[in-house]
């Protein structure tokens, strides 16, 4: 896993990459049973990753391309001609303490039962507009308030680090200002208590403060692949077996 810590972020939109047809039936013979198996999941737009590169010493160019959550299926298939690595965001918000919110994913989502920080996978603008920074720290807030219950407005949320996984997975991270844990606790409860007066089902199961890879690892849950490091960076800890830069610039995966 390699972060990469860059002031700005210019995202630059290219065309998506067109399936074999043999790739292309594979791909909905294995989305139509993932439905079958979890009837939640739905093929909605999302943004993928192309390629992510530094164009100065504080600035990365990320490309992107619009594409549908069926895509994603063909992770499951080692070495699948025309895979996109995911694009996503998400959110540290940090208690009065330092540690970090979690929340393990409900088992009716597509990652079920993982730990993550609160977020989620970035989303095409619609009628062909611009994905920017802000486009991703708008979504960053969102997520954070569909998953936890706290509202903090878009403006509030600061670019903290850009992390990018071995198989071309991209996620920009943004920090939320500090709150209280009880605070947090009180507003994932009536988050909680809402959605299920109304007869749906949290995307979080529960939430959990970290302020170590200990911590994460005492939670018994599998994390997302990201978790430990970014923990890592967040309190200082050695960075054994963490990289400041990305493997070459592009596509990879």
């Amino acid at each position: 896993m390699a972060l990469r810590e860059a002031r700005r972020i210019r995202l630059v939109e290219v065309g998506t990459p067109e399936l074999p047809e043999g790739v292309r039936s594979a791909m909905d013979r294995a989305w139509d049973a993932a439905v079958a198996a979890a009837p939640a999941l739905f093929d909605g737009p999302v943004a993928a990753c192309v390629g992510l590169a530094r164009d100065a010493p504080d600035s990365l160019v990320l490309s992107w391309a619009r594409t549908t959550y069926r895509r994603h299926v063909l992770r499951r298939f080692p070495g699948a001609t025309g895979w996109l690595p995911s694009l996503f965001v998400a959110v540290l918000q940090p208690d009065e303490d330092g540690r970090l919110l979690v929340g393990r994913m409900a088992p009716w989502t597509a990652t079920l039962s993982r730990v993550q920080l609160p977020g989620g996978s970035a989303e095409p603008p619609e009628d062909h507009g611009t994905l920017d920074l802000d486009a991703l720290r708008r979504h960053a807030a969102r997520e954070l308030a569909e998953e936890t219950g706290t509202l903090v407005p878009p403006g509030d949320l600061a670019l903290w680090l850009v992390t990018h996984a071995a198989n071309g997975t991209v996620g920009v991270l943004f920090l939320a200002p500090s709150r209280p844990e009880a605070l947090l606790r009180e507003r994932f409860a009536e988050l909680v208590a809402s959605e299920t007066a109304r007869g749906l089902e949290p995307e979080f199961d529960r939430i959990a403060f970290v302020g170590s890879p200990a911590d994460v690892a005492a939670l018994g849950a599998r994390a997302v692949d990201y978790l430990d490091a970014v923990v890592h960076r967040w309190t200082g800890g050695p960075e054994d077996g963490l990289r400041s830069e990305d493997p070459p610039a592009g596509r990879a995966g």
